[in-house]
């Protein structure tokens, strides 16, 4: 089965037709984007996905099939991690706790900051929204370097989570970004060198 690029898939690997159907369908749907921010990167865009009703939701159903069990609540990592977050929580029957930069939640808020690549950058979360032990699911649309969702995590564990898995849309297998997650539960539904 292959992915965007031709590529294998992550954990589809052996899945039914269905999902090789969607796979496929994702592969036509997310939109590539050369030198965007910057020079040199190949964006991935998912709003043509986002667009396609059945596509969407057979991504969400994906995605939620494919989650631990009994997951508390899904955190999605800002922006584009919220549009995954919210309707994989409701399938799964879980709240939805947003994943801000820095500087976008009234207080109380608890907040990790962690490196860039060029600079720094922050996270946080209302800590009082985090259930001491509840089982979390941590989403985003993009796994690139890792460290965004690394930050996530220890975020995430300091507020008493126990942190179950993360999920994304896409991996960027040449970032390596899987390195900075350590043994946690990682799927991609479609990996991309």
């Amino acid at each position: 089965m292959t992915s965007i690029d031709g590529s294998t898939a992550g954990a589809l690997s052996g899945a039914p037709a269905g999902r090789a159907a969607l796979l496929a369908r994702v592969d036509e749907l997310v939109r590539r984007v050369p030198d965007y921010p910057k020079a040199g990167v190949l964006f991935r865009d998912i709003t043509p996905l986002l667009a396609d009703g059945p596509a969407f939701a057979g991504v969400v159903d994906a995605i939620a099939a494919d989650a631990p069990d009994g997951v508390d609540l899904v955190a999605g990592m800002e922006a584009r991690g919220f549009l995954l977050a919210a309707p994989v929580a409701t399938a799964l029957g879980a709240g939805v706790l947003p994943v801000r930069k820095a500087g976008k939640l009234p207080g109380p808020t608890a907040v990790e900051h962690y490196e860039l690549e060029y600079g720094h950058a922050s996270v946080e979360i209302h800590p009082f929204t985090v259930p001491e032990g509840a089982r979390v699911l941590v989403i985003d649309d993009v796994l690139a370097t890792g460290g965004t969702a690394a930050a996530t995590v220890a975020l995430l564990r300091r507020c008493g989570a126990d942190v179950v898995g993360l999920s994304f849309l896409v991996e960027l297998l040449g970032l390596d970004g899987r390195a900075k997650l350590g043994d946690l539960p990682v799927d991609a539904l479609v990996q991309v060198p």
